[in-house]
């Protein structure tokens, strides 16, 4: 034996090449690792640039932000973590989720802006990371990193229109969504240990203890969904499930999801707070469960109505700039389809994922643009994996994708160059919009020779890349320097900070003013402003808009001009009405 091991010079000799090859194969894989680790570092500065950049660049914006986020406060300053108070009196138009994480934030003493919006951004956060999970379980790999779903996704949905907008909203859709994508991934796991989807090649199957696991997780993170929004929550991940078991005809493997395990970690997770606060408020359930949920669905009484097809086009929207990969998703599927491999295939499970809140809430009689927003992770998932496809199959495809980011692109340049001039906002200490408007079109002209140029190249990463740093930078430049500027148009912020030291802030009110004004008002006065009556006839600091100023100066109570320009808020002083008038 030790004389068989023994090489002769010539057996060395032929070995010098091989040796050879070790060392620049090693080299190559070096390199690759390198070129890895600097597109995953890339990519984790896109994504919290997005997700985290400027929360508080702007106040609390709309009716539901100022609403939700008094809740929270309110919560963190009485203590009672059962039941929601909006000016002290319950309101049951949410569940707890969203107001127990906001609340944290008003104990830490965070700004006010922050507190109210970080629980999004980090939901979101976490989306990305399940997200790329699910990219690295299914389709995972170091060697194609670059064009691998483990790193695309992640990327594609952080950058979305969606995924940028509800990050910063205070509200519980961003939570939700969260929830639930973190539920799918944990049903995911299940039905790949049971060989029901597919796993990439280097996936470790699922053992009877990570099994358990996966149905303990997949049973929390659906009662943390319905403790953001509700029941809807069961509705669309088992209506997603349900629907791929139907098409995948893997029943048995989808009922595993009703397990014990699940079951009772979906019951610890949820039901505690539902009980609670039904025992403390016997309208709970009511209004909730059947005005929140079930009337919104079946009528129109909140006045939310919309067509049918309105989810479709809100879809295109939310997923800009990447709308044009929907393409290739649809081509892929259709391939799919032809070739009748869909049963254990994770692209379909994720269109069932993507597919049923559409329809569902297609169905429904209250349409709002945030109800979809649990279908933009797994059609990013879908874009992510279609797209290398796509940039392969030819050189044609790939540049027809590019010219299709690079034309979002120059649609949303146009559009800040006409809209940036409608702004009043040039003068000292502020930007110039048409120096904005201008420099715009030309970051966007460069970034379409850039995308063409990676089309021709066929190189998938280097415009996902350009496309995410672009998205990245216009976020940067619009929460350092544009929403600022138009905070006083937007927001309550300046005006109450403005206000706060008035001399007779009991004077101070509201007239004619739409909700998302008089309820920022309110949370940064930190009480409800009344609103103004013309038969008062005393001195007042009115806050109005132009049809307000128009009555006030009819009945006389206003003469001359104001000195200040409209910026969101009018302030129009009010004078005594005479004793001998008031008579």
């Amino acid at each position: 034996m030790l004389e068989a091991t023994k090489k002769t010079p010539a057996a060395e000799t032929a070995q010098i090449p091989d040796a050879m090859l070790d060392s620049s194969r090693l080299h190559s894989i070096s390199k690759q690792r390198r070129n890895n680790t600097w597109a995953a570092i890339v990519a984790a500065c896109v994504v919290l640039i997005c997700l985290f950049g400027g929360l508080g660049a702007v106040g609390l914006l709309g009716p539901d932000e100022p609403r939700y986020a008094w809740i929270a406060r309110a919560m963190a300053e009485t203590g009672d973590w059962i039941t929601p108070r909006l000016y002290g009196q319950p309101w049951f138009e949410k569940p707890i989720l969203y107001y127990w994480a906001a609340a944290l934030g008003f104990r830490l003493h965070l700004p006010s802006e922050l507190a109210a919006r970080l629980p999004s951004a980090i939901a979101a956060l976490a989306s990305a990371l399940a997200l790329g999970w699910l990219g690295w379980k299914h389709y995972g790999g170091e060697e194609f990193f670059l064009e691998n779903p483990a790193l695309l996704a992640p990327l594609i949905f952080s950058t979305t229109v969606a995924a940028i907008g509800f990050s910063r909203a205070a509200t519980p859709d961003m939570l939700f969504s969260a929830a639930i994508a973190l539920a799918m991934a944990a049903a995911s796991s299940v039905l790949r240990g049971r060989a029901a989807l597919r796993a990439a090649s280097n996936a470790v199957l699922t053992g009877q203890g990570r099994e358990e696991f996966a149905l303990a997780s997949f049973g929390i993170f659906l009662g943390l969904a319905v403790l953001a929004k509700g029941p809807a929550a069961v509705i669309l991940a088992g209506g997603a499930i349900g629907l791929w078991a139907l098409g995948a005809s893997e029943w048995r493997a989808a009922l595993r999801l009703v397990h014990p395990i699940v079951i009772g970690s979906f019951c610890l997770v949820a039901l505690p707070w539902y009980v609670r606060c039904a025992a403390r408020n016997p309208d709970f359930l009511h209004v909730f469960i059947f005005q929140h949920n079930f009337e919104r669905y079946l009528t129109p009484v909140f006045q939310h109505r919309q067509p049918f097809w309105f989810f479709a086009w809100i879809t295109l929207l939310a997923m800009l700039p990447w709308t044009v990969l929907l393409i290739s998703v649809g081509q892929e599927g259709l391939r799919v389809w032809r070739e009748k491999s869909w049963t254990h295939s994770p692209g379909f499970f994720y269109a069932c994922w993507a597919f049923f809140p559409v329809i569902f809430f297609s169905l429904s009689q209250s349409k709002l643009p945030g109800y979809i927003l649990p279908a933009i992770a797994p059609l990013a998932l879908l874009c992510a994996a279609s797209a290398p496809r796509a940039f392969q199959k030819s050189r044609t495809r790939a540049i027809l994708v590019s010219l299709g980011i690079s034309l979002v692109w120059t649609a949303l340049a146009l559009l800040t160059f006409f809209m940036a001039r409608k702004f009043p906002l040039a003068g000292p200490g502020r930007f110039a919009p048409t120096a904005i408007a201008e420099f715009t079109i030309v970051i966007a002209m460069l970034v379409v020779w850039a995308m063409l140029f990676a089309g021709i190249r066929q190189n998938l990463w280097m415009t996902v890349t350009i496309c995410s740093l672009t998205v990245a930078a216009s976020v940067a430049v619009a929460t350092t320097l544009i929403l600022p500027a138009l905070d006083t148009f937007l927001s309550a912020r300046p005006h109450a900070a403005f206000l706060r030291g008035d001399l007779h802030p009991d004077r101070i009110f509201t007239y004619h003013l739409n909700r998302s004004w008089t309820y920022g008002l309110a949370f940064y006065f930190r009480r409800e402003l009344p609103e103004w009556s013309p038969q008062d006839p005393d001195a007042a600091l009115v806050l109005t808009n132009r049809r307000g100023l128009d009555e006030i100066v009819t009945a006389g109570r206003f003469q001359g001009e104001l000195n200040e320009t409209a910026e969101g808020i009018l302030y129009v002083p009010i004078s005594q009405v005479p004793a001998s008038e008031a008579q």
